[in-house]
């Protein structure tokens, strides 16, 4: 069971991760901002005390934190891999995630935006453009047709709903070629498209695809 929400760029990494090795799940919405957040029910923090979505239930444990999540299906369920097995090349890949996830998401989650007021956009995209700009100069010397050579990695998990969220704050995404180049080339895969924000079963009819 997958506790999400559809426009979660965490929980999108996870839906990737489940589409790309083939594991069925049921879903269970968790709207982050209705009824003040259903994330602090209850009901939800026993299921995680964070109070974050993606949560998953899955072999009798409950796991949070969406790269904890996806280490856990690569170390359980190991085809197709996201992790290279190039020593060096799977430390570019946890590189390129750890900067996405650590660096850049969490300085733009609702969270934090709640606190900026007026100028929660005007952060946003600092915050991105910023992140952005070491990514980009990190592929450079990286990437092939993804981030890290020609397989799918943990990278491109986490790439494709960053530039989602910079899409959605305006980020002007000019000076970053490869970064764009990249995403492009994912979302024409079917994983990609599966777990779109836009096409899962608690996006509201104007945004769906």
């Amino acid at each position: 069971i997958l506790y999400s929400y559809f426009r979660s760029s965490c929980s999108w990494r996870v839906r990737i991760a489940l589409a790309l090795k083939g594991i069925s799940y049921d879903l269970v919405p968790v709207n982050l901002v209705k009824d003040g957040g259903q994330q602090f029910s209850a009901e939800f923090k026993a299921l995680n005390p964070m109070q974050q979505v993606p949560a998953l239930k899955i072999d009798g444990i409950i796991l949070s934190q969406s790269l904890a999540i996806i280490h856990y299906l690569e170390e359980t369920r190991p085809n197709p891999r996201l992790l290279p097995q190039d020593l060096k090349k799977r430390a570019q890949v946890r590189m390129i995630a750890d900067h996405i996830v650590s660096g850049i998401q969490p300085l733009q989650n609702l969270s934090v935006l709640k606190q900026m007021g007026e100028k929660k956009t005007e952060w946003a995209q600092n915050c991105i453009a910023s992140g952005f700009q070491a990514v980009e100069q990190i592929l450079q010397h990286t990437a092939g047709r993804y981030c890290v050579g020609d397989e799918i990695s943990m990278a491109d998990l986490c790439l494709v709903p960053q530039v989602a969220n910079a899409e959605r704050f305006k980020v002007d995404m000019g000076p970053y070629p490869t970064i764009t180049r990249i995403n492009k080339a994912l979302l024409e895969l079917e994983a990609f498209k599966v777990s779109h924000p836009s096409r899962q079963p608690d996006t509201p009819a104007e945004l769906q695809a």
